[in-house]
């Protein structure tokens, strides 16, 4: 007999091989997702969700850090509102806002539709540079703005001179102390959204572009029939960012007047909702006061975005 013929013999004697089957743990299946999800909702409840509940915690006391905290209610909220000065905060916050988030959108649209469309040599490199100014330092675009705006020696004033103009002292006023903060808003975020509507440009398919033009339509209406609904959803994220990020605005209005503090000028002219809120918590120490502020700029800022995005599926929808 063969050497092959008595392995297969031994193997038959021996009966069949059992394979090795997985033993199924039905308890340890349903754990697992939750597992695996539970580091981000454990980090959201320590750093995000505790914050807000003590902040409005807080807000309903004469909270003093080191002495006696006394529980006072809604008091925090009725002097608030009864505040000149945090009316004038708000205004300030939603001047800038608006002068800065609409205009700043617009151009970051048109620009994306240029770089998508335009035939550039080295378009790489343009696409790279928009980058420059929001990996550049907040404090060096103050330093820069501040002197542009400057009432003596400042270039917007330097060109009102060449016409005849009196300077402008931007500081001075509300309204210029907004143009002057918005600028900066302007010059540092157009070019990260302008490359976020850009991604979204370059997904969409070139012929349907292409098949327009054949069509006949003009630049215009393929930048109003086909860019514009392709990128809803891009546009509706970068309106909701811009809306959190303008509202609770604090560096540029803090860095463009450091020789007035927290009120940011003599009149309050640039003094936002988040400044104000750092003077009263951290400046004159009222905790309960500051979260009292805290509290309103969150509903706020949440009011807004729901705003906005009702706004956009409700055009959506009409479409």
């Amino acid at each position: 007999m063969s050497s092959a013929t008595a392995t297969l013999s031994r193997k038959q004697r021996k009966g069949p091989i059992q394979k090795a089957t997985r033993i199924r743990n039905p308890l340890s299946e349903r754990i697992a997702p939750y597992a695996y999800v539970a580091p981000f909702f454990l980090i959201f409840i320590v750093f995000g969700l505790f914050p807000l509940v003590f902040t409005f915690y807080v807000s309903l006391f004469d909270w003093n850090p080191i002495g006696k905290q006394t529980f006072v209610g809604l008091r925090n909220f009725e002097l608030l509102f009864a505040d000149g000065r945090f009316w004038n905060a708000l205004l300030n916050t939603f001047g800038i806002f608006l002068i800065s988030t609409i205009p700043q959108l617009l151009l970051a649209l048109f620009l994306a539709h240029l770089l998508n469309h335009a035939r550039l040599r080295w378009a790489n490199f343009f696409r790279m540079a928009l980058l420059v100014p929001y990996i550049t330092s907040v404090a060096a675009t103050a330093i820069v703005f501040a002197q542009i705006f400057d009432k003596n020696f400042g270039l917007i004033n330097w060109v009102l001179g060449l016409f005849g103009l009196p300077s402008v002292n931007f500081l001075a006023t509300n309204y210029g102390s907004w143009i002057l903060i918005s600028a900066m808003v302007m010059w540092r975020w157009f070019g990260y959204n302008t490359l976020l509507y850009l991604a979204g440009l370059q997904s969409m398919p070139r012929e349907m572009f292409e098949a327009a033009s054949v069509d006949g339509a003009s630049s215009w209406q393929q930048f109003r029939h086909l860019t514009i609904p392709s990128l809803r959803p891009i546009i509706v994220f970068s309106v909701i960012m811009s809306t959190i990020g303008g509202l609770q605005i604090f560096t540029e209005p803090l860095l463009v007047s450091p020789e007035s503090g927290l009120t940011c000028g003599a009149g309050r002219q640039c003094q936002t909702l988040s400044l104000f809120l750092y003077e009263q918590g951290f400046g004159l120490f009222k905790f309960g006061y500051g979260s009292a502020i805290g509290v309103v700029l969150f509903v706020i800022v949440v009011l807004v975005s729901l705003l906005n995005f009702f706004l956009s599926t409700r055009t959506r929808k009409a479409r």
